[in-house]
C-alpha cells in the first residue's frame, strides 16, 4: 500500500476515537442537527476505520504465514495461507482507495436525463429516440423508474427533444457522464443510395433538485404560459390548455411540460426540470472554470463535448475521453450500457486518487 494511504487511513482511525468521544457526551442530544452530523460521519468513519483494521490483521497473517514457510512441516499450510492473504490484501487496497475518494453527494439523487435531436435532420430525431431506449431499457435492468417529463416528437416518430425523470438508487452517480455529444454513423431509413450518414444528439443529465435544499424560484422571474398539448394522447389531447411552459427571464432557460392530465401537474413538473437546468448551468459553469486549471480525462459534461461515436456499420462503440471501444453496439442499445458506464467510473476514480496523492505531497 502506497505511504500516502496507509497516512490518510490512519487519521480515519484516529478520527473514529474523537467521534465515539462526542456521541458519549450526554451533551450531545441538546443539539439535534449537530447530532445527526456526527452520526452519519461516525458510520462513515467506522467503515473506512474497519477495513482497514482488517487490512492490517491481514497483513499481521501474510507476515506471520511466512515466517511459518522455514518449517518443512508447516510450509503447504503456510503457502495456502499467503495465497489467501495476498488476494485478499489487493482486494482491501482496492476497496479501502474507493472509500477515500471524495464523494459527490448528488450522486445518490435521482435525475433528468435530457436528449436533444442536432445535426442531422429526421435522422437525430430518429437517433434521440434510439438513445431514449437504451436510457430506458437500462433503467429497466436496474430496477428504476422512468417517467416522461416532456416530449416534442418529430415527424418520423423521434425526438426534437425528450426530458425523462429517473427514479432510483444512485440515478445520478450512475448516469452523470452520459452528459454531451452523441454522434451516429449509419444508413437511415430514408437514405434510397445507402450511403452512410453522420448525425448527432445532445445528452444532458442532471441531480434532481433537493425538495429542502432546491434554489428558490421568484415568481417575478418567471413567466408562465399555457398552451395545448399536442401529439398522441387520446381524446384528452388538444381539448385544454394542460401544457405549461415556464421562462426563467433571468437566464432565458426554459422547461416545458405536457404530459400530465392537469394544468396543475404539469406546473410542478416544469417548475422541477427548470430547477433541474438553472443548477446545472451553475454547475457547468464551475466546471468549465476547472477545466481550465484542470482538464479532466472525463471531461466537463458540456454539451459541445462530443463524447461517444455510435458506428452501425462496424457494429462500433468508441468512447472518446477514455479511448474504449466496444463491438457490441446492437447489444448497447437495447440497454446493455453496465460495461461502458463502469469504465467511466473507473477513469473517475483514477483520477480522484490521482489528486488525492497530489494533495498529501
Amino acid at each position: 500500500m502506497k505511504p500516502f494511504l496507509r497516512s490518510q487511513l490512519e487519521r480515519y482511525a484516529q478520527r473514529l476515537g474523537e467521534l465515539d468521544f462526542l456521541l458519549s457526551r450526554e451533551d450531545i442530544m441538546s443539539d439535534m442537527a449537530q447530532y445527526r452530523r456526527i452520526s452519519v460521519e461516525h458510520a462513515e468513519v467506522t467503515q473506512i476505520a474497519g477495513r482497514y483494521a482488517r487490512y492490517q490483521q491481514r497483513e499481521a497473517d501474510l507476515a506471520g504465514a511466512r515466517e511459518m514457510l522455514a518449517d518443512p512441516d508447516m510450509a503447504e499450510m503456510a503457502q495456502e495461507e499467503i495465497t489467501s492473504a495476498e488476494a485478499e490484501l489487493l482486494q482491501l487496497e482496492d476497496e479501502l482507495q474507493r472509500l477515500l475518494l471524495p464523494k459527490d453527494p448528488d450522486d445518490a439523487r435521482n435525475a433528468f436525463v435530457e436528449i436533444r435531436a442536432g445535426t442531422g435532420g429526421d435522422e437525430s430525431a430518429l437517433f434521440a429516440a434510439d438513445l431514449t431506449r437504451m436510457y430506458t431499457r437500462y433503467a429497466a435492468t436496474q430496477g428504476w423508474k422512468v417517467e416522461i417529463m416532456s416530449a416534442n416528437e418529430s415527424e418520423l416518430g423521434g425526438y426534437k427533444e425528450i426530458v425523462l425523470r429517473v427514479e432510483g438508487d444512485h440515478v445520478y452517480g450512475a448516469l452523470k457522464f452520459e452528459s454531451g455529444g452523441h454522434r451516429v454513423q449509419r444508413v437511415p431509413a430514408t437514405e434510397t443510395q445507402g450511403r452512410i450518414h453522420t448525425s448527432a444528439c445532445t445528452v444532458a443529465v442532471m441531480p434532481e433538485p433537493d425538495e429542502h435544499q432546491a434554489i428558490t424560484l421568484n415568481p417575478a422571474d418567471l413567466r408562465i404560459d399555457t398552451f395545448r398539448a399536442s401529439g398522441a394522447g387520446g381524446q384528452h389531447i388538444n381539448k385544454t390548455d394542460s401544457a405549461v411552459r415556464v421562462v426563467h427571464l433571468p437566464t432565458g432557460i426554459v422547461a416545458e411540460c405536457q404530459d400530465g392530465r392537469s394544468q396543475h401537474s404539469n406546473k410542478a413538473k416544469a417548475l422541477q426540470v427548470l430547477q433541474a437546468r438553472i443548477q446545472e448551468k451553475e454547475r457547468s459553469e464551475r466546471a468549465a472554470k476547472e477545466a481550465a486549471l484542470r482538464k479532466g480525462l472525463i471531461g466537463s459534461g458540456d454539451r459541445s463535448d462530443r463524447i461517444r461515436t455510435y458506428n452501425f456499420p462496424q457494429g462500433r462503440l468508441t468512447d472518446h475521453r477514455i479511448n474504449l471501444t466496444l463491438y457490441k453496439l446492437l447489444q448497447v442499445m437495447e440497454g446493455d450500457l453496465g460495461d461502458v458506464l463502469q469504465a467511466l467510473q473507473h477513469a473517475r476514480e483514477a483520477e480522484q486518487l490521482e489528486e488525492l496523492e497530489l494533495s498529501a505531497v
